[in-house]
């Protein structure tokens, strides 16, 4: 079997870029226009009151500087996810330049000009609309360009609140160790900046009265990317499903759900932070998710039966080099003190500790290493320094914080944790790189992420979560040099879920039962 190429890949997946391409510039032409409408009036506000600049271009400095992806978080509650949440927060972060540049571009016209202006009568209407803004039409029309370039790079994290974009390829490729992915999404979403800046550019060396004629094609472009994006972005579907980006590209997530169950629900791309209190309040009816995850409990949603098996099993184990265990002798033996002491009702139980009662992973860890009489106070921390990787979600928060503890408390080792590390590709390049000197890896991910085995060996070693571990342990050794120490004992798998209420209405327990729910007219 020979490895896809990106041209391939591209050939494969036209459709879907295509779509996203869509989705990606209705979101950037939508959130500058309603930036446009709110940002020149404010900076025309300011020129004219400049005690009020300061402040204003102070609350917009201040937006601009919330990270991205937290602002989007903050959107969540008021907006739910979806197109609102994210056109708000694309708003947000062009408003800067368009305010700034508009009180820039006025309050440097020529103030001889003006004079001239009121010495022939003109009001203050007309020496607005006739002498300043021409005058201003480039510094103005430069605050848009900038603006808009903002846009078009932030728009990839519209991916995380279910709006669609290029950044779906994006974070499944990161996902999914599949650098095709994240070049079909990098790559137009650079090429869509640099077209929108030239194309601005241009507009900006055009004399104001040329510019008059695009007064008129401005609109149609805004309303023309408005149809196209709200129209490959809504669902007809019967229920409405969020999966997300990872699930999506995987044998055992979107593409096993079709082609053995015959399941085909139109998903929205979501991010997993957010998915299960969107399927709470009712947002979504059906999502992709962990089997262990404490969101489950709290929302009180229940997970369909996978009838027919194609999630595979994902028991958790740390994975280290080799030659990482020749340089920390004390390692491996400290690392599988934890093994075995987990179930999936106990990291359940952890889980929901950090999502619902909002306690660390650091109260969590300590509290479950006393609970098991293993917690000890650190040692001397002098024979060097093991750095502990994580993923983005908190039950690696959790764990990672355990195995600091345990470590320091063992052994001399002083612990370095990096969390918070994206997804399988980001975490094992670390690893391969010693930029990290181990993590917390599942089985399954392990076999079908980062092995890549025929369809043949998938179905023969997915028939036991012995079979599957002993399976990835040997090739991972042959290939990488790389150990699975002995598992912890709970297994994360994918699952499919709904709120309960929903599915006990719809008698909907396992996912034939859903598939079959689908097919009815």
């Amino acid at each position: 079997m020979t490895e896809q190429n990106f041209w391939q890949f591209i050939v494969e997946q036209q459709d879907k870029l295509w779509t996203q391409v869509v989705q990606h510039l209705g979101l950037t032409f939508l959130s500058l226009f309603l930036a446009i409408l709110v940002g020149v009036p404010l900076g025309i506000v300011i020129a004219r009151v400049k005690k009020l600049s300061n402040p204003v271009l102070g609350i917009a400095g201040i937006l601009q500087t919330i990270p991205s992806i937290a602002l989007l978080g903050f959107m969540i509650p008021a907006f739910g996810i979806g197109t609102t949440p994210a056109i708000i927060a694309l708003l947000i972060y062009a408003l800067l330049p368009i305010i700034r540049n508009t009180f820039t571009g006025i309050t440097e016209v020529d103030p001889s000009v003006r004079e001239a202006a009121k010495a022939l009568g003109m009001n203050n209407m007309q020496i607005l609309f006739k002498i300043e803004l021409p005058l201003a039409t480039p510094v103005i029309v430069a605050g848009i360009r900038t603006a808009a370039v903002i846009n078009v790079g932030v728009a990839t994290l519209a991916s995380f609140v279910a709006a669609g974009g290029l950044g779906e390829f994006i974070f499944g490729g990161i996902s999914l160790n599949n650098t095709n992915m994240i070049l079909a999404g990098a790559l137009p979403a650079a090429i869509l900046a640099v077209i929108i800046d030239q194309f601005i550019a241009l507009l900006q060396h055009l004399g104001s009265k040329s510019l008059k004629i695009f007064k008129f094609i401005l609109p149609l472009i805004i309303i023309g990317a408005g149809y196209f994006y709200f129209s490959n972005s809504s669902s007809t579907a019967k229920l409405k499903a969020g999966f997300t980006p990872e699930f999506m590209g995987r044998k055992d997530g979107d593409i096993g759900l079709r082609s053995v169950y015959g399941l085909n629900v139109k998903p929205l791309i979501v991010n997993d932070a957010v998915m299960y209190k969107a399927a709470y309040d009712k947002e979504l009816d059906l999502i992709s998710g962990y089997s262990t995850d404490g969101r489950i409990k709290a929302y009180d949603l229940l997970v369909l039966d996978d009838d027919k098996r194609i999630f595979p099993p994902y028991f958790a184990a740390p994975i280290v080099k080799n030659k990482t265990l020749e340089k920390f002798p004390e390692l491996e033996n400290t690392l599988n003190i934890l093994a075995g002491k987990f179930n999936d009702s106990l990291m359940t139980d952890l889980n929901y500790k950090a999502d619902q009662l909002k306690q660390t992973p650091e109260k969590i860890a300590k509290d479950f290493l006393m609970a098991n009489h293993l917690y000890k106070t650190s040692g001397k921390e002098n024979r060097g320094t093991i750095k502990i990787g994580s993923k983005i979600f908190g039950e690696q928060y959790i764990l990672t914080e355990i195995y600091k503890l345990l470590i320091e408390g063992y052994t001399d080792y002083k612990v370095e944790t990096k969390t918070g590390l994206g997804g399988t590709k980001i975490c094992f390049d670390a690893l391969m790189n010693d930029g990290i000197d181990f993590y917390i890896e599942y089985t399954g991910t392990g076999l079908l992420v980062l092995l890549h085995p025929t369809e043949k060996v998938i179905d023969e070693v997915s028939k036991s979560p012995e079979q599957t571990y002993q399976y990835v342990n040997s090739e991972f050794e042959k290939k990488y040099g790389i150990r699975w120490l002995k598992p912890l004992g709970f297994n994360n798998a994918y699952a499919l879920m709904m709120r309960r209420t929903q599915a006990e209405e719809l008698h909907i327990k396992s996912i034939s039962d859903l598939s079959i729910f689908i097919k009815k007219e």
